[in-house]
């Protein structure tokens, strides 16, 4: 994959990164149905593509996500719920995709990220954010219930009264705000959100790609399982993880003291 034609997204791949632009910036990048079965898509080719090894996403434009096209919902009339039905439905498989592939997913957001834009940034791996970004849930405030995985992922990144506050009363988080709660990772200087971005993408590239997908889907089952369960599961992913190329390249080139190159 090297760069892909979509219309309401832009996907190329270039050392092991893939970057993700949602890319209706004159519509505040909302989704639309054509977005979700992108994203979708999307989500799917680099899931199954070896080349892929972390997934940059952002946004064209100032802001990063405003949350669902409301403008095409009202114009549904009584075809709102089926058309949300079709649009929720592809975009749960690009989320759901997302947090079972190897590849880590981070996210730069500049502006403000509401409704599924903030479903995108909870469900992101690692978020880098500009110090005057905004993050709202918004649902409730049109009389819509959450979707895009808020409800699952919201509450571990924040907390169940947290969650429940920010589901409620769709107050408003500033950066500082945000990275104090958990939703995000770092913030930074607007002018310097794709730079650190990038940079995060290329390191994380440079890992070993089973290893980085094992450790992100043992702490996202984690968080609801009991210690049985974890523990079954860590023994079952660090053995597989020993007898892969990258376990046994990491493990010799710490015992001989050197940098280790990766590459399964």
């Amino acid at each position: 994959m090297s760069a892909v034609p979509y219309e309401t997204i832009l996907l190329s791949v270039d050392r092991g990164v893939a970057h993700l632009t949602l890319n209706r910036p004159d519509q505040a990048n909302a989704v639309n149905a054509q977005m979700a079965a992108e994203l979708r898509d999307a989500a799917i080719a680099m899931r199954f593509d070896p080349a892929v090894r972390v997934v940059l996403l952002d946004a064209a434009g100032k802001l990063f996500c405003g949350g669902g096209d409301l403008q095409a919902f009202r114009a549904a009339g009584e075809g709102a719920g089926l058309l949300l039905a079709s649009i929720a439905s592809d975009l749960h498989v690009a989320l759901s995709t997302f947090a079972g592939m190897d590849a880590p997913v981070v996210a730069a957001v500049r502006g403000s990220a509401g409704g599924a834009g903030m479903s995108l940034v909870a469900g992101a791996d690692i978020v880098v954010a500009g110090e005057r970004a905004k993050f709202t849930m918004g649902y409730t405030a049109v009389a819509l219930a959450p979707d895009g995985g808020s409800t699952f992922f919201l509450s571990r990144v924040v907390g169940l009264r947290r969650a429940m506050d920010l589901v409620l009363t769709n107050r408003t988080l500033d950066a500082r705000t945000a990275e104090d709660w958990g939703l995000v990772t770092r913030v930074v200087a607007d002018d310097r959100v794709d730079e650190e971005a990038a940079a995060l993408a290329a390191q994380l590239a440079a890992g070993p790609r089973q290893s980085l997908g094992m450790a992100k889907r043992l702490v996202l089952a984690g968080a609801a399982a009991s210690l049985t369960e974890a523990l079954a599961h860590e023994a079952t992913a660090i053995s597989a993880a020993a007898a892969t190329a990258d376990g046994r390249e990491g493990v010799a080139a710490f015992v001989e003291k050197r940098a280790p190159t990766f590459g399964a």
